[in-house]
Formats: C-alpha cells, structure tokens, sequence
C-alpha cells in the first residue's frame, strides 16, 4: 500500500511539463556530414530551449529514479533522498519557474574526504539531494547530445562503454606491438578544472543561456568545511552527477590531440594510456603531451605517478597485463593487495558478529569483486586467493574455538577420526598453520563455505 501511495505521489510531484515527453535523438559524431546536416537544421530557437528539456516531466522522472537508485548521503541541508519526491511534490512549481527565468541559484557542497588505494585523500563535493536531482536532469539532456561527438577511445563516465572494454583495447594495442606505454596521471585533475575554459568550450555546445547561467552557478555554488562556506574558483567537484561529463568535455581536446597525432591510446577520465613500440619513442610522447596538457588545458601532469615503462610494470583500471608472446589480463598486485587487505577487515575476530553474518558480509565484497576482477586471465591468481581466503575463514574459526577441549569436541562432530582430532586440538602451532592442516581441510571442505553461501572467485576449483 505504501509503495503504491508513493508512486501516485511520485506521478504528482512530476508531472511538471507536457514538454520532453520523448525522448531526444542520439546526435551523430562530430565531425560528420550528418552532424553538421543535424546542427543546421536544428533551429536556434530550438537550441536555446535546452532548459525546457530539461524541466520535461519524462527527463525528470529519469532523473528522479537516477538520483533514487543512486542513494547517497544527504548535503548541507540534510535532506535525505527518500524525502525529495515530497519535496519535490510542495516545491516543484517555484523551481521550476526559477530554472526557467535562470534565476535558481544551487547550494554549497558539503565536502568528506575518503581515502585514495594508494594512499592520500580524495575530495569530494556532496550536493544536496535536490542540487544532485536538478544536475542529474541536466546531465541527461547534455549527455544525449554530447556523448556521440566523444572519441571512440574515451570510455569513462560513459553509456555503453566500460572499463573492461578500455582494458581490452588496451591489450589488443599490446598484442599488436606496442611494448611500451606512456602512463598519464593528471594531478588533481577533477580539482584544477580552469572554470573559464570549460564555460568556453560548453558554450561552443549550448546557446541556452539560462543553462549556461546555471552549470557557472554549479561550478561556483561554493564548499561548506568545518561549518564555513569557501569559495571555488577552479576544478569540478566529484560527487554530483554533473562532473564526469564536464571533465570527458574538458579532456575531449586531449583525444583530439592525440587522434590528430595517431597515437594508440586509451582514456577512462584522467587515467590516460598511450601506446607505443619503443621506449625511445615513449619518452618523445611523454614530453610532447605533457607539454599540451600543461600549455593547451592549463591541467598538471603528476611526474611522480606518470611513467614510460613496460606494460607489466604498470597498472591501469586495476589490471594489469603479462609479458611474452600471448599477452593476458592479470590483476594488478596492489588490487590483490587491497583485495586481502579487505577481507582481513572483514574477517576480524574482534568484530563481535556470527559466521554466519561475517560469511553474508564478505560474500557481498567478494561477488561484486568478481563480477570486476574476475575479467582477467590468470585463473590461477583467482585459485590462490580463493584457496587463501578459505584459509583465513578456517583460521578464524579455529580461534572462536579457543580452548583445546572445545577444538577437540567440534572436530569429533565434524567428523575427524579421534587420533586425528586429538593430535590437532593439542598442536603448539598457531591458528594460520593449523587453518592448513588435514583436520581443518577435511572439516571445513570447499562445500561447506559453498554451503555458508561463499561464492568462488574461480567457479571451477
């Protein structure tokens, strides 16, 4: 009954505008006959109601539901996502008028530091929910346009394109004899976002000043730390809908550039690989792109990340790739590393929690890392971790078990013949050794972390 007096209130709270009830073509790539056919024909006045697009009742339901399924935490005002569509319901109609007449002016972001895996902080920018919703519709208007003029190797932030399929171009460029790779790390980049140069290029896209008008206002609206709100002269914040597609407009002079010079590269955001067949020729790329970033984009290469080296000896989207005539995916050693790092925390004994919900949480780490990193090529690296985390599950149980008369007990049950079991409860040796030992193997085989609902990282052991 609740779902369905939501969804009518969802229909009332958007059933904003007759406008956007379809949805808009797909624009043909830049550059083409039919692109330029397509802006020709598209009247001015047409492109300047961008922001009636926007405000349509379908590309805010889409939005609606976007902002939903994505959750997140709430902004400076504390709204909570579950709490948009009645507000949304109230408000809507001032809103509206103000994005129409361009005089909606978006709050501050609430800035939360996480952790970087290599260490460092990452900055984000968290809107509020109503800022993420409106920055979501307008993200889905741009993006349908924009998106087909992007480079073929630009595959970040993107629909239809995937990291996996950057991995694998990126490996059909190794296949094919480029032995050396020119590895980009741009230093802050979401951070460093010239604000002039990016309005610039929009500009070049939008004619609707009201939408121009209110992407400044986003990129300015300001950061609320410590209770205090500064403001921002340069960069995209992450954390709102909007970013990712500014930063693949920002970077689509960089893929231009290097599509101009016929370099095999590859680009997910601001990690950026470039293939070549010689170090000699690695070292050229490098100083040559280096210098149009710094001078073309006013960003920063991170001399201290970036590199001209082997393939193998670098990493990228957390893989990384075998040396030798047939080359294969493999994953990378620091996201091995993090993977274990991971599941230690997950499988403290101090945590206070059953097996049986620690078995529940780390199955749910374990299932989405697969469905990433189970796209490499090395099954072997997938057997010993999964071998290694049954282990360190074994372990774990061997110290709730504590006292040698209960480790005794419970083998019995399991099964363990008593010599066997007696010999096992009884070693001086610690709980990792005894985690690979025949009592503990045969006691906890591989069908019984099966039957705790453990899933394999290698269906096939």
């Amino acid at each position: 009954m609740n779902d369905k007096r939501q969804k009518n209130q969802l229909q009332i709270a958007l059933a904003f505008t007759e406008e956007g009830r379809s949805e808009a073509p797909r624009a043909p790539r830049e550059g083409t006959e039919s692109y330029t056919a397509n802006c020709e024909t598209e009247s001015t006045a047409r492109q300047e109601q961008r922001m009636e697009e926007v405000c349509g009742r379908e590309n805010c339901q889409q939005a609606l539901r976007r902002v939903k399924a994505n959750k997140g935490s709430p902004g400076i005002d504390g709204m909570k996502v579950s709490e948009l569509p009645g507000y949304l319901k109230q408000h809507w109609l001032a809103i509206r008028e103000q994005l129409l007449s361009g005089t909606y002016q978006p709050q501050a972001v609430r800035r939360v530091e996480i952790a970087k895996p290599d260490g460092g902080m990452r900055k984000l920018g968290i809107p509020t929910v109503l800022d993420r919703f409106i920055q979501q519709a307008v993200m889905q208007v741009l993006q349908r346009r924009w998106d087909p003029t992007f480079s073929e190797h630009s595959h970040g932030f993107r629909p239809q394109r995937s990291a996996h399929q950057a991995v694998a171009k990126a490996q059909q460029y190794i296949t094919e004899g480029n032995r050396w790779v020119v590895d980009l790390d741009l230093e802050k980049f979401f951070d460093r976002v010239n604000h002039d140069k990016l309005m610039a290029a929009i500009a070049r896209r939008v004619s609707d000043k009201r939408m121009l008008k209110l992407i400044r206002a986003f990129l300015e609206s300001g950061v609320m730390e410590n209770g205090l709100v500064s403001s921002v002269e340069e960069g995209t914040p992450q954390g709102g809908p909007l970013s990712p597609l500014l930063s693949n407009l920002v970077l689509d002079e960089l893929d231009r550039e290097l599509e101009r010079r016929q370099h095999r590269f590859v680009r997910y955001a601001d990690d950026c690989n470039i293939y070549v067949a010689s170090e000699r020729a690695g070292k050229r790329v490098m100083q040559s792109v280096t210098s149009f970033i710094q001078r073309r984009l006013k960003l920063k290469v991170n001399e201290t990340k970036s590199a001209v080296a082997r393939p193998q000896e670098r990493k990228f989207l957390g893989f990384s790739f075998t040396g030798g005539a047939e080359v294969k995916r493999r994953v990378a050693p620091k996201a091995l590393l993090r993977c274990k790092q991971r599941v230690r925390e997950l499988t403290r004994r101090t945590r206070g929690i059953s097996l049986e919900q620690m078995t529940k949480e780390l199955a749910s780490y374990l299932r989405g890392w697969k469905s990433y990193f189970g796209y490499c090529q090395t099954p072997s690296v997938l057997r010993g971790l999964d071998q290694w985390i049954r282990r360190r599950m074994r372990s774990l149980i061997w110290k709730q078990w504590k006292r040698s008369l209960v480790r005794f007990a419970r083998l019995r049950q399991r099964n363990i013949g008593p010599d066997l079991a007696a010999q096992t409860a009884g070693s001086p040796h610690g709980p990792w050794r005894i985690a690979n030992s025949p009592a503990l193997s045969l006691a906890f085989p591989i069908a019984s972390f099966d039957a705790l609902g453990l899933p394999r990282l290698l269906d096939v052991v």
